[in-house]
């Protein structure tokens, strides 16, 4: 299938719907999941328009990866998680509910599941807070 310029990540890549930024550079947008499963759910997306990694431009995947590493080490430390789980999905029966490249990254601490993506929007307030502790921990705070 094609890319659909008009999907939610595109709309928040382009400034047209708002988002809990955490960081930005010229290939890579990361913010908060309005819908988290645990407290400082992480999207690292690309600027790069592609569906899913199976459609995503090799050197666009090259610039990804390292934001995700980047992102896991400091929502592990902002949220004193135990680990952080990954998550990236591919087409409507892999999962994928968004059809712009995305990945999932999300603090978890033992014994602790994670919540359904259950479309119950998460409080801004608690958003922003939570992009603010990753923030700080990126700057090594």
């Amino acid at each position: 299938m094609a890319y659909d310029t008009n999907n939610v990540f595109a709309k928040i890549l382009r400034g047209e719907i708002p988002a809990h930024k955490v960081l930005e550079d010229d290939d890579v947008l990361v913010f908060m999941d309005v819908m988290p499963q645990a407290p400082g759910h992480t999207l690292v997306v690309p600027k790069a328009a592609a569906r899913n990694i199976l459609d995503a431009d090799p050197a666009s995947l090259a610039k990804l990866l390292p934001v995700v590493q980047k992102i896991a080490g400091a929502v592990k430390s902002a949220f004193a998680a135990d680990g952080v789980s990954i998550f990236q999905y591919n087409e409507a029966a892999g999962g994928q509910s968004v059809f712009h490249l995305h990945i999932h990254v999300v603090p978890r601490h033992t014994g602790v599941p994670m919540k359904p993506h259950s479309g119950k929007m998460e409080d801004p307030a608690v958003l922003a807070q939570n992009a603010e502790k990753i923030r700080a921990a990126l700057a090594g705070g």
